[in-house]
């Protein structure tokens, strides 16, 4: 009778036990991890694995589309001068270094963290601490992916997948929760608005036409049931932003009445529960029954320097006080950006809402929209769409809602009426997308589109500057303009 898969790997694992190097914390861990994997494909080549275990052990990696994107802003670390270093703890703590702080293309913006401290306590005026603070949280976005995928190898699947749901936006949370902390609600809005918006047309847009011009003579497909589970959660989200909008113009034309004056405010909490009760299902449904779905496709080695997701490089705690440290390191830019947004409006002479909506998303996920386009132009769009439609999901679904229920909790009177013109763009925006997406296939027309669209949103809100520099510039989405209205 054929052994068992997990008692192959584990054989194997055991068998090779004591001919293991000197090595040291995350490096040991890659050096076992990679052996047994290795024995145990040689022994699904020899038809010792039982049918089915090779395809659960491939799905037990956790394997989704954002971690794929991340890794491709990554690369492998030369540990040969580390076996040199004669102090194993110093090893170990060299190796930590590398592989968190060098072991990313990104590396060369880490430096504008530590001039965004710089120009922030020697006062070099708070336009460059608003500019370096969001170069800053670039390459600290792609780390805490990194960290959270470390975290996960050794949480399982299920956690490993929940971990990397949950977290994937991360630093639009921290963003948003200082800016609740300052009162500042349109912020918050136009930045999550924002965030939205340059998933849906400008990542994706991106990513299509660069993709269909590097591949013009091969057939684009994608999975299309995926697109269609995540635009349909967008249309709920956009339903239940619409709500307490089109209450609020009911009232006010006195076809409605309302029974206390912050009804839009109770009606907005009510709809966040449900919507985070929606992306709950949603989780469920990815990572348990339908998570044949959401696999995104294999990706050939083009011999490169970029590293496998699947690798755990360092050790469970090692990754757990990394991953606290580059949190703590977001939630100092955060707070840098948030309390410099209105001095660079002022300098610059543009809305609080066009830098929100699109200077803050468009710098924030520069690093996985990087990867989206990557993948793009290997033809893996599967991959593309993971990122960008699930970005705009996670942040519609999970990251909204949850806002407007910590500013609940925070006495803070945020709702989901985002007035008539952001509505309206993200209305359109997701109607846009879905239409550009049923097909099942893509070309760089497709991608040329979502990008003009992209672009007339961008101006409008761009002229939005002209209006002068009234409260809330102009845009008016806080809850005490909803009572005046009223």
């Amino acid at each position: 009778m054929p052994a068992p898969a997990s008692h192959t790997t584990a054989a194997a694992s055991n068998a090779l036990g004591p001919l293991l190097p000197l090595a040291v914390g995350g490096e040991e861990h890659r050096w076992r991890v990679g052996m047994a994997e290795s024995a145990a494909a040689a022994a699904a080549a020899a038809g010792l694995l039982e049918p089915g275990a090779k395809e659960v052990a491939a799905r037990s990696l956790g394997r989704t589309a954002h971690n794929m994107s991340s890794s491709s802003l990554r690369k492998k670390s030369d540990l040969a001068l580390l076996r040199k270093v004669p102090c194993a703890p110093l090893r170990g703590l060299l190796d930590n270094l590398q592989q968190v702080l060098l072991a990313t293309k990104l590396v060369l913006l880490f430096p504008a963290v530590f001039l965004a401290l710089a120009a922030r306590y020697f006062d070099f005026g708070q336009e460059w601490v608003f500019v370096l603070s969001l170069i800053g949280l670039v390459p600290l976005a792609e780390r805490l992916s990194f960290l959270t995928e470390q975290v996960a190898c050794y949480t399982g699947p299920t956690v490993g997948g929940l971990l990397n749901a949950t977290f994937g936006n991360v630093t639009e949370v921290i963003i948003a929760i200082f800016a609740l902390y300052e009162g500042k609600v349109v912020v918050v809005k136009c930045s999550l608005l924002g965030s939205i918006l340059s998933n849906l047309l400008l990542v994706l847009g991106t990513s299509l036409f660069l993709g269909g011009l590097a591949n013009l003579g091969k057939y684009q497909p994608y999975d299309r049931m995926q697109a269609d589970v995540s635009t349909g959660l967008l249309i709920l989200g956009a339903l239940c932003h619409s709500l307490p909008l089109m209450l609020r113009y009911a009232v006010s034309s006195e076809e409605h009445t309302i029974v206390s004056w912050d009804a839009g405010l109770e009606l907005s909490r009510a709809c966040s529960v449900v919507m985070l009760l929606a992306y709950v299902a949603y989780l469920f449904f990815q990572l348990k029954t339908h998570c044949q779905l959401f696999e995104p496709q294999e990706v050939e080695d083009d011999g490169d320097d970029s590293v496998s997701q699947d690798e755990a490089v360092l050790g469970f705690s090692s990754a757990i006080i990394w991953l606290g440290v580059m949190t703590l390191m977001t939630a100092v830019l955060s707070e840098f950006v948030v309390s410099t947004i209105e001095a660079a409006s002022k300098s610059w002479e543009l809305s609080v809402s066009f830098i929100s909506i699109i200077l803050i998303p468009i710098v924030g996920n520069a690093a996985e929209h990087a990867g989206a386009v990557i993948f793009a132009f290997k033809n893996k769009l599967d991959i593309t769409l993971g990122v960008s439609l699930g970005s705009a999901t996670q942040i519609s679904m999970f990251v909204v809602p949850l806002s407007v229920l910590v500013a609940w909790i925070m006495g803070v009177p945020m709702d989901l009426d985002f007035n008539l013109l952001e509505t309206g763009c993200l209305f359109l925006a997701i109607l846009v997308t879905t239409f550009t997406l049923q097909d099942g296939s893509s070309h760089y027309l497709k991608g040329l589109i979502l990008l003009f669209c992209y672009i007339v949103i961008a101006i409008c809100f761009f002229v939005l500057r002209r209006r002068g520099s009234g409260s809330n510039d102009g845009v008016g989405m806080g809850v005490a303009s909803n009572t005046r209205r009223i």
